[in-house]
């Protein structure tokens, strides 16, 4: 685990759960909190899968995936005919996911990140492997609030921060970090895509050691009854105390979010 980038799980502790019917279940997932089992950690004996099929008692699907240092929304199928038609809704981009992330800097007030991504392996690779092909990624921002704090971190005698909502329009490996470090605005506490003074700062200040990006809200038709479901997970006492910290109001920041962003101009 690198520092910085993920927080310490309590050993039992049972998952949130947000929405629960007879085929699907949805969990607010704690950041450091890897889905299933993966290479990047083999010494990790706790996962979302299993302790969330322990805590129901039968098997569960992943529907998607969110890196370790994610936090929100993870939404599991409860058996394998529902799994396989959420995951076709995942393929064919029928389900809107929202995101907050706290960035460096002051982006544009909104806009559209067309960047193609190559394939990334692992969840802390730094970059693709020389020569691979690139895959058309995109993602919709919106900026939500601005704060700066009197603190020199780089050449400047102020730092700045912005909190955005995202909306991804396509699910490319790391693809929100990585096209926010393109922006030149990237992700506080991302050691892998980030600026290390930036994540020291609020980890001094605020006592934050977590990539500070959380899926909070997805929007989709229920895969067997076609019923519109939204499911949001608000953002935990961490992420809230950096936005007091920044000194952000607490409007309705699901709703502001969730309404999908659009490209400025």
């Amino acid at each position: 685990m690198r520092k910085g980038e993920c927080m310490s799980i309590p050993a039992r502790s049972p998952l949130p759960i947000l929405h629960q019917d007879d085929h699907l279940v949805a969990i607010s997932k704690p950041s450091g909190l890897l889905v299933h089992r993966s290479d990047i950690d083999r010494r990790e004996t706790r996962f979302a899968v299993q302790v969330l099929r322990d805590q129901l008692g039968r098997p569960v699907w992943p529907g998607h995936r969110l890196d370790r240092a994610t936090s929100g929304v993870l939404l599991f199928a409860l058996d394998a005919d529902t799994s396989r038609a959420l995951t076709r809704a995942f393929e064919q981009r029928a389900v809107d996911k929202h995101y907050l992330a706290v960035v460096r800097g002051h982006p544009p007030l909104a806009g559209v990140i067309d960047h193609p991504l190559a394939r990334v392996e692992d969840d802390y690779a730094g970059g693709a492997p020389a020569g691979a092909q690139r895959q058309p990624a995109l993602t919709r921002y919106t900026r939500l609030a601005v704060a700066e704090l009197p603190v020199r971190v780089d050449r400047y005698p102020t730092s700045r921060y912005a909190l955005l909502g995202l909306t991804p329009e396509t699910g490319r490996r790391h693809q929100l970090r990585r096209h926010l470090k393109h922006l030149a605005h990237p992700i506080v506490g991302d050691t892998t895509y980030g600026k290390s003074a930036h994540n020291r700062l609020f980890a001094e200040r605020f006592g934050v050691q977590r990539l500070l990006l959380h899926c909070a809200a997805l929007s989709l038709a229920h895969p067997v009854s076609g019923v519109p479901l939204r499911i949001a997970a608000p953002p935990g006492d961490e992420l809230l105390a950096v936005f007091r910290g920044l000194g952000w109001a607490e409007p309705d920041w699901l709703e502001a979010h969730a309404r999908k962003p659009e490209a400025a101009g």
